[in-house]
């Protein structure tokens, strides 16, 4: 029998088993080891003890022959502890599930008949490891913000984000948190959060684009119905994250007449049910966020000037994820162990070839689009056609959107093309059209001193057309309107073009 030096801590084992007394081998390594064990009838049992009480270092869960179904138990414990170490017990019948099993997050599995010593050498091995599991990746890059959420301030830009976050933690008052789908706005309102003295209380999210107007003011206001004495009440976001913080995302989303409702809030710290003229104070900071224009939703009045200007006075531009390419390998390595933990596979590590190509793709989706592009990595490893999308070349239009555009002769990653194909050409004659437009209509706008409808006549186009083309091609005013809310102090947006 192998015996543990010097142990600690008793090695606390729960055995999973519907024939508890069948398991005599067992029994006779715990009793010479002196473990600590408890035993559960089932894997649901298991997975209450698991989640209640205290923890076992290591579960022992035995497979009853010809019930293959009972491996997806392994999956919902995966996910109530994700660094727990498991041991599948299988009969030979079924030893063709041992790859679905490590898939599935089992630790080690032994398949019956097995010599004792084989039992006893897994739970050593996994008891050893269980005060040394794996550190997050570069943990000192990365703060966890609950629900699976954690900010990465490995580059300047989000580095000065976090500092923007730790001034305004400070300060309760409301923050306009921009920047373009999937760069993480609701990461940084969640730090600004997490940073207050509110943290202490709930973030509540509300996606104003995922609701219709009416339900959108029952999500956040509540309602009253049913005659007197009779009343059904239903609280509002309002009320449930009362002495907390409320994110209100893509608030351009936002019907006109709630936007009006949600002023009235921010000017007097009340409000009243939907079907009820009582008015119930709130203390409740208010955080806003949008991926839209916001000097193109105000003139297209889809965004009231008041509420815009009592919001904005402290704006956060949360940067894309193509101006802090430097966080890419950081990120990578971060979802990789997050997704192999979430779905109980075995993490793979990243080949240079496949870092080069991230670090050099533009990331048109942000953490959204690295999020999926590392899940179906941990899936199905490297691939061409994975490593294909990743090529510039093959995105030069996506790339010219974002202002990434490369001259004639220009890949896309500093070296000369030497041959021109059909995919490089179109790429070219876009850039071209694009240059030649955003010049004329920057021409037009200098020359009419900034009125949109006037070079929208001089240009014979629509003023939608133009305030499309403005939004596109970021075009701004040298004295922008955006500048000039006054008021609280505003934040200028992270990077080399901060001020």
């Amino acid at each position: 029998m192998i015996h543990a030096e010097n142990p600690i801590e008793t090695t606390r084992l729960l055995v999973v088993s519907r024939e508890i007394a069948a398991l005599r081998p067992l029994w006779s390594i715990v009793e010479s080891n002196a473990w600590h064990v408890e035993t559960a009838g089932s894997g649901w049992e298991a997975m209450d003890r698991v989640q209640s009480g205290v923890s076992p270092h290591i579960l022992v869960l035995d497979l009853p022959r010809g019930d293959s179904d009972s491996l997806h138990i392994l999956r919902w414990l995966r996910r109530l502890r994700p660094e727990l170490p498991i041991i599948l017990l299988c009969h030979a019948a079924d030893a063709t599930h041992r790859k679905d099993a490590i898939r599935l997050g089992a630790d080690a599995v032994l398949v019956r008949p097995f010599q004792d010593e084989h039992l006893e050498h897994a739970i050593h091995r996994l008891a050893r490891s269980k005060d040394a599991q794996p550190a997050e990746v570069a943990s000192e890059n990365i703060e966890p913000l609950g629900d699976d959420l954690f900010f990465v301030s490995a580059s300047t830009l989000t580095q000065k984000l976090r500092t923007q976050a730790e001034l305004l933690a400070e300060a309760d008052i409301p923050v306009l948190i921009l920047g373009e789908k999937g760069s993480g706005k609701e990461t940084a309102a969640r730090l600004i959060h997490h940073l207050s003295v509110r943290s202490g209380f709930r973030f509540l999210k509300v996606n104003c684009a995922a609701l219709p107007g009416d339900l959108l003011e029952k999500e956040l206001f509540g309602g009253e119905t049913g005659a007197s004495g009779s009343t059904h009440l239903t609280p509002g976001r309002f009320e449930i994250a009362d002495k907390g913080t409320i994110l209100i995302d893509e608030l351009t989303e936002m019907p006109n007449h709630l936007q009006a409702r949600l002023l009235d809030v921010l000017q007097n710290r009340c409000y009243a049910r939907l079907g009820s003229d009582t008015m119930l104070r709130t203390d409740v900071r208010i955080l806003a966020s949008t991926s839209a224009n916001v000097e193109y939703v105000l003139a297209e009045t889809k965004l009231r000037e008041d509420l815009y200007y009592r919001l904005s006075g402290i704006t956060v531009h949360v940067p894309p994820l193509r101006r802090r390419k430097e966080e890419v390998p950081v990120l990578l390595r971060h979802f990789m162990h997050c997704q192999a933990k979430l779905y109980g596979l075995p993490s793979r590590e990243f080949t240079p070839k496949v870092l080069d190509a991230c670090q050099r793709y533009s990331w048109p989706g942000n953490l959204t689009e690295l999020k999926t592009f590392v899940k179906r990595y941990l899936v199905a490893g490297e691939s061409d056609a994975m490593l294909d999308e990743l090529d510039p070349r093959h995105h030069g239009s996506a790339d010219s959107e974002h202002g990434a555009h490369h001259l004639p002769g220009d890949n896309g990653n500093g070296t000369e093309t030497t041959g021109v194909n059909p995919k490089s050409l179109k790429s070219i004659i876009q850039d071209i059209k694009s240059e030649t437009e955003k010049s004329a209509i920057g021409v037009a706008l200098e020359k009419t001193g900034w009125n949109r409808k006037a070079a929208a006549r001089l240009l014979m186009v629509s003023y939608r057309s133009l305030l499309y083309k403005i939004e596109q091609y970021h075009l701004k005013s040298p004295e922008s309107f955006l500048s000039l809310s006054g008021g609280l102090p505003r934040f200028p947006e992270p990077g080399p073009r901060a001020k």
